[in-house]
């Protein structure tokens, strides 16, 4: 057990060693970015990795986005969540678009289909939902309404890498998915982005975006962006993918610990996803309630001045910033689930490498602070 503090996450990190190779490889070809052999090369890696048609790699996540967007003409308003990464709704302000915030769903944590289609009006256009910490949305529900309505979907899926539904990746619903690369995602590229594209065509006019709009080397279709993922960030995707596998399976090691640790806690609960055996595991979250002693708050200082990194993630809710509050669907009154959420999750640590007896540090210390009354809370 580590004496350093313990983070929500950390980047798997394969020995440096290995990537030495691709390293020279980069070196001797004199390719640095525009889409040379690795960036190539990972594509095509990821595509079969993923079981998805086309993969377009991009810079970052949230450039991702706001492709896809650019990419599907999307205009007016956007059906989407408060309770996510401000990248989501963000995308949207940078395109132009109106945000229109939908509850949650209290099991899931995702875009409430149930809620979606009274907030439809004639400048709807599109749904963006989230795979909220990698659990699948109500794919078939928003589906359905999407077609009633000729609604485009964009999932968020920068949680969501390798999950699966009964069909195959979670990746293959809606217009597009976007993936996120970050460091401390799943799967991570340092900085870095995808979006899944359900044909060559569209593929085609994701890459053109981009990339300046360009077509050829004099030819510009558009007016794009710079959005293309460098060589040595595609090379270390490459790396990531041999090791995976093995990532995956301890981060489910990791969350089946903490649920047998923290079964007991009184006022603790452990979030079920939907798909347990396609999860990829990406976050812990628990939802202190009102039967713990102390608020979420005062565990998260808790925690933290014993050395344990914890995220209230996430929290404030996006509806919540001043560039989104003012807006109808941002009132409090119309997103109760996800106010109680937001105000009650804490992510614990979850990562490759978390070791077992820092598992159990964690899952004592709550059970400990469980234990706690409202005079003695306060000694720590």
């Amino acid at each position: 057990m580590s004496d350093k503090p313990i983070p929500v996450t950390s980047p798997l990190l394969p020995p440096l060693e290995e990537f030495i190779p691709y390293l020279e490889e980069i070196w001797k070809s004199r390719i640095l970015t525009n889409c040379g052999t690795m960036h190539q090369a990972l594509e095509q890696a990821l595509c079969e990795y993923l079981g998805v048609q086309h993969v377009a790699l991009f810079a970052n996540g949230t450039l991702a986005l706001v492709a896809a967007l650019q990419a599907l003409r999307i205009t007016g308003e956007v059906i989407t969540t408060p309770y996510s990464f401000v990248a989501t709704s963000h995308s949207l302000l940078w395109s132009g678009l109106e945000p229109v915030f939908v509850d949650i769903d209290s099991h899931t944590l995702n875009l409430d289909p149930a809620k979606v289609e009274a907030a439809i009006t004639p400048r709807t256009t599109a749904i963006m939902p989230v795979h909220c910490y990698g659990n699948p949305c109500a794919v078939d529900a928003i589906q359905r309404i999407a077609d009633t309505y000729g609604l485009r979907v964009i999932y968020d899926a920068a949680h969501a890498f390798g999950v699966k539904d009964e069909g195959g990746s979670i990746l293959r619903h809606g217009d597009l998915s976007i993936l996120s690369f970050h460091a401390t995602k799943v799967f991570n590229t340092f900085e870095g982005g995808a979006v899944i594209c359900p044909d060559e065509m569209t593929l085609q006019r994701i890459n053109h975006l981009k990339n300046f709009g360009f077509a050829d080397e004099v030819t510009v279709v558009m007016p794009g962006i710079n959005g293309k993922m460098n060589e040595v960030s595609a090379a270390f995707g490459l790396l990531q993918l041999k090791h995976i596998d093995r990532a995956l399976e301890q981060r489910r090691s990791i969350d089946r610990h903490y649920r047998e640790l923290l079964a007991g806690v009184s006022g603790v609960c452990c979030l079920e996803c939907g798909y347990q055996a396609f999860a990829n595991h990406a976050y812990f979250p628990i939802l202190v309630g009102e039967a713990f002693p102390l608020s979420r708050d005062e565990l998260h200082h808790y925690l933290r001045d014993n050395g344990i990194l914890v995220r209230r993630y996430f929290y404030p809710l996006i509806s919540d910033f001043p560039m989104y509050h003012g807006r109808p669907s941002a009132k409090p009154a119309n997103l109760p689930v996800a106010r109680a959420v937001t105000e009650q999750v804490l992510c614990l640590p979850i990562y490759p490498g978390l070791g077992r007896q820092d598992v159990e540090r964690i899952a004592g210390l709550i059970s400990a602070a469980s234990l706690m009354n409202t005079r003695t809370h306060r000694e720590w």
